[in-house]
């Protein structure tokens, strides 16, 4: 199979890729950059959301042009990780989270607009994504599967928040998304999930807690603690992936829901 690895804060390079062919793609929504490789067997197409040296903010990420990448080079499946910060208390610092459940009520992305391939009225193919839940059920399985293989058993399921960059929330917001049952939040991966539903790509989401969000705990996370982990996560994240290549499905996954196209 061919997956596409998505990858943020601390990861801007999968250290065991191999037979690397970094490449340069033009999208109606702009270019992006990407690493092709193999992997434990897999094609792998990688992206960075933010690139070497944190080059883009969360603000600055171009999603709709990381997700007709994927769809245009024909990924079958693709995973995605994001350090965040803990909305449940009982969540533990340095620990995994499968999510399984979204929280992303504003559907914009950072320039305001709609969070959608569907830009263009009378466009071919435009519609709406249907579904229960947003991530595959198989590739949330390898997750978990390839986590304990790594020795990081993950939670099984939880809520992503999605919120605004790149300034942190206040205790006031941070209230409301517990309020909604968000486990854990972040920056990136909610037009991620949004935008590889409506491509059809097959997409499950891995987090590690680098912080308790604010307000969460009575004091609050050092900003040296945080950064601290978001370094771990590196390690964290390629043993777990790798683990999870292994554990793949031998077909591709479907994708996820269904779709009303007109």
């Amino acid at each position: 199979m061919r997956i596409g690895i998505l990858t943020g804060s601390g990861t801007h390079v999968l250290p065991t890729l191999k037979d690397v062919t970094p490449r340069v793609l033009d999208t109606r929504f702009g270019p992006t950059n990407v690493s092709i490789g193999r992997w434990r067997g897999a094609e792998i197409v990688h992206v960075s959301r933010h690139g070497e040296g944190h080059a883009r903010l969360s603000s600055h990420v171009n999603h709709r042009a990381n997700v007709l990448v994927l769809r245009e080079l024909q990924v079958d499946a693709a995973l995605a990780v994001t350090i965040c910060g803990a909305v449940d208390p009982d969540l533990e610092l340095g620990s995994l989270v499968v999510f399984d459940d979204l929280h992303f009520l504003a559907n914009r992305l950072a320039d305001g607009s709609i969070c959608s391939l569907h830009d263009r009225p009378e466009a071919p193919g435009r519609g709406h994504w249907v579904f229960e839940q947003p991530f595959s059920s198989p590739l949330r399985e390898a997750l978990l599967e390839g986590a304990m293989a790594a020795g990081r058993p993950a939670r099984d399921g939880g809520c992503y928040g999605h919120v605004d960059g790149p300034r942190f929330n206040t205790r006031a917001e941070i209230r409301m998304l517990g309020a909604c049952g968000v486990s854990a939040v972040s920056q990136t991966a909610g037009p991620e999930t949004v935008l590889c539903g409506e491509a059809e790509i097959p997409y499950a989401l891995l987090g590690y807690v680098t912080d308790y969000a604010n307000g969460v705990r009575a004091q609050p996370t050092q900003v040296s603690e945080l950064t601290r982990l978001m370094g771990a996560s590196t390690g964290a994240f390629a043993a777990t992936l790798e683990h999870t290549l292994a554990c793949l499905p031998d077909a591709p996954p479907s994708p996820v829901g269904a779709q009303i196209r007109f």
